[in-house]
């Protein structure tokens, strides 16, 4: 297989690469065509399946089995092309065979290929480091919420309902003096201040005693998903049967043994600090990444072919789609439940794809102008660290990762660790 001709086209980062397969790689694509064809192809005189090569291109033509053997031979044909004119192929617009024979085919392929970007400025670029100094406040907001998880309810006797408090309630809704579908319930368990019902619904019950039947009035908003009832006024009939609220428990050392393994809040208050802090450096190495990638993609330069965002957006539904089915769902059912289209999917992932892949342009432009290289030692070490993450023998990694794909990964992270490097991080 060899590139006979590489032709750039007026519109921009494409190209048409006429490339030629020769005469023994063709014939072994034609023959494993054949091998597969056989066996649905019926030659009086010889069994179902058993006909000659030579007998079947007798009867129905030599070029039989050329095109499906021709379509086998493009990947491979492409990608040796497009290495040898030095270009990344991100999409196929035509392909077209110009002869084929005994001696190979030749095709012409329009492809839309990964542009060639600029980026100036990408050292010293100005970052401002978020705090990562624990205050009591945190802590005491991390008791709170354990406080909160390790809480019960209990019953109010001997006064009205706050926001905050959970009643049950018997409640049935009408318009116009008519009840409506959907506007009943009994033994309800509501929680004030939670924003599940209608606005105004919940704040009205407040200041309401055990035992009261009461009426209240509401006004449905006007995007509200019942048609019948948007912006509709209505009055519910409540009859407010019990009032919960939380009970938190202490915090004291008989606490902290029950929700830890230390013995003194004092102890427990050192861990709590421990954790709040590991996670607010993680926190910050993350937005410093997150800056720098940021300012990386308002530093990129370069016409960025929409087949690239497409392929990315592509990527990212079928990793989404991957998390679905190891939940128990696939993706239909997933749209369907959220009440969005194909194309509704496609625009949510949009936005995070054009910056993913800007940032890998800008990455890629910078390890080429640095002429960052990725050694064998370094391979080994990726290869190690995914056998290990993936509990996988090591050559099966290999095999399932080619070495080509994994050094533009790891060429494009030793970018970012130079671009970190030589930031000024404040």
């Amino acid at each position: 297989m060899a590139l006979k001709e590489c032709t750039k086209r007026e519109e921009a980062n494409s190209y048409e690469l006429t490339v030629s397969v020769d005469g023994e790689t063709f014939d072994k694509a034609v023959n494993a065509v054949y091998k597969k064809q056989v066996k649905k192809i019926n030659v009086q005189g010889f069994r179902k399946g058993k006909a000659p090569r030579r007998i079947i291109e007798k009867m129905y033509g030599t070029e039989v089995f050329y095109d499906d053997a021709m379509q086998d031979c493009y990947p491979d044909a492409l990608y040796d092309a497009a290495k040898e004119a030095d270009v990344k192929i991100v999409a196929v617009e035509k392909l077209e065979a110009l002869e084929a024979g005994k001696e190979g085919f030749t095709f012409k392929a329009t492809v839309t290929v990964e542009p060639t970007m600029e980026i100036d400025g990408y050292k010293g670029l100005e970052i401002e480091k978020k705090s990562t100094e624990v205050t009591d406040e945190m802590v005491d907001e991390e008791i709170e919420k354990v406080r909160d998880r390790n809480s019960r309810m209990v019953n109010v006797e001997d006064r009205a309902a706050e926001i905050g408090d959970t009643v049950v309630i018997d409640f049935e809704g009408y318009t116009d003096g008519e009840p409506f579908d959907g506007g009943k319930a009994e033994k309800y368990s509501l929680a004030l201040g939670s924003g599940n019902f209608i606005p105004g619904f919940e704040e009205q019950i407040v200041g309401h005693q055990i035992g009261e039947e009461f009426t209240i009035s509401v006004d449905f908003p006007e995007d509200y998903q019942a048609e019948e009832l948007a912006g509709e006024n209505a009055e519910f009939k409540i009859n407010l049967h019990e009032i919960k609220t939380k009970e938190l428990p202490e915090v004291d050392d008989e606490f902290v043994q029950d929700v830890s393994d230390k013995e003194t809040l004092d102890e427990y208050k050192a861990e709590l600090r421990e954790t709040i802090e590991k996670r607010l450096i993680d926190e910050a190495e993350k937005d410093v990444d997150d800056q720098i990638a940021d300012k990386l993609i308002e530093l990129i330069e370069g016409e960025i072919p929409e087949a690239m965002y497409d392929n990315q957006v592509n990527d990212m539904i079928r990793d989404f789609d991957m998390r679905l089915r190891s939940q128990g769902m696939d993706m239909n059912t997933y749209m369907q439940y959220m009440g969005m289209d194909a194309d509704a999917l496609r625009d949510m992932y949009r936005s995070d794809a054009e910056k993913r892949v800007k940032l890998r342009l800008a990455l890629q432009t910078i390890a080429d102008k640095e002429n960052i290289e990725v050694s064998d030692t370094d391979l080994d070490e990726e290869y190690s660290k995914m056998a290990e993450s993936y509990k996988m023998d090591i050559e099966k990694v290999k095999a399932a990762v080619p070495a080509d794909s994994l050094s533009e990964d790891v060429k494009v992270q030793k970018a970012l660790e130079l671009v970190k490097e030589s930031a000024n991080i404040k």
